[in-house]
């Protein structure tokens, strides 16, 4: 769980802050109306959380080049048995 301090605090105690998160291991977060506004994490958590999001990323990719390309229009009439296509109105029409 992440402590949560309004911004106004934050701004008077932001050494203090950063010492919590680098030496404490603590996360915080900072709001305003009670809303959360931004957080402060240690750079190793980020470079964690940016690895992660990376690692997902490439995990969809790789998902995605594995899925077959699609059949063509002409492979799906045969495979089905369908012998007639529209082809548009006729000239003259």
């Amino acid at each position: 769980m992440a402590y949560e301090i309004p911004v106004t605090q934050a701004r008077a105690e932001l050494a203090e802050l950063i010492n919590r998160v680098v030496y404490g291991g603590e996360r915080v977060v900072v709001t305003r109306h009670g809303k959360p506004l931004v957080a402060l994490v240690s750079a190793a958590d980020l470079e964690r959380l940016e690895g992660e999001q990376e690692a997902a990323e490439e995990s969809v990719i790789s998902s995605v080049s594995t899925i077959g390309s699609a059949s063509s229009a002409a492979g799906e009439r045969r495979r089905f048995g369908i012998a007639a296509e529209h082809r548009g109105e006729a000239p003259g029409n």
